[in-house]
């Protein structure tokens, strides 16, 4: 694979757009990584490649954000999402993950354009324990499933209407946390071939540079300019995900 430029021509583009999105710029727009990589192989081996880079963007985004996240929204939303990856280990042969990405597709759609049009509701700005724990699940289960887990945690942080470095800092520490978790699981299936590894070796070096884009997007960027890229692109990912959905079923 390796010797295949188109390789290069797929995976590059999408290890940078994750890095752009896990810098904090662009949000659940990474969930484009995992599709443009299955164009040359299948989704489950691209997620495998993806999953150690991811680990090592995290590394550089925990550094760069450290002392800048919302411990409130952490302490509510991981318990879930360590729930959710073990329902997704648990269920990785019998979910149809469709389904799934049906119910993450519409969310999005109505929580994008509402962002948008300025219509949510006022108690969603506010932490909550129930919908954090619903969130923060959905986010680990679908993180671990079709590696769709910034759709969930965007909708239930992006109504918080944080700072942007606060809010990119609060996602970076929140994923860090999950892909760790996520790697033994993935170990347990299988996932990590020596191919999968190799691949992942050649690319991680665009870890760092995709982050670092993200990064100072955010920082230039002014909030409410920030805050509508994000729900454009949670509708864009809504209905990828949602058309996707429905052409499985």
């Amino acid at each position: 694979m390796l010797t295949d430029p188109a390789f290069y021509l797929v995976s590059v583009p999408a290890v940078l757009l994750y890095g752009i999105a896990k810098g904090g710029f662009g949000g659940a727009v990474a969930v484009l990584s995992v599709p443009l990589m299955a164009l040359l192989m299948s989704p489950t081996q691209a997620a495998a490649i993806l999953l150690p880079i991811l680990v090592v963007m995290d590394a550089f985004v925990v550094r760069t954000y450290w002392g800048q996240f919302d411990r409130q929204a952490l302490k509510l939303l991981l318990p879930g999402a360590l729930v959710g990856i073990g329902i997704g280990y648990l269920a990785a042969d019998v979910m149809n993950d469709d389904y799934m990405r049906i119910l993450i597709g519409v969310l999005s759609l109505v929580f994008g354009v509402q962002q948008l049009t300025g219509l949510q509701s006022r108690s969603a700005a506010q932490h909550n324990a129930g919908a954090a724990g619903f969130f923060g699940t959905l986010a680990g289960f679908t993180s671990f499933s079709i590696h769709a887990g910034g759709p969930p945690f965007t909708l239930y942080l992006l109504p918080k209407k944080l700072k942007p470095l606060l809010y990119a800092g609060t996602a970076g520490i929140f994923f860090a946390v999950v892909n760790v978790i996520k790697l033994v699981p993935y170990s347990m299936l299988g996932q990590f071939s020596q191919e999968n590894l190799v691949c992942a070796l050649v690319l991680v070096p665009l870890a760092p540079v995709g982050v670092r884009i993200g990064h100072y997007l955010v920082k230039i960027s002014d909030p409410v300019f920030y805050y509508k890229v994000i729900s454009f692109f949670l509708i864009i990912v809504g209905v990828k995900l949602l058309w996707e959905g429905l052409a499985g079923l």
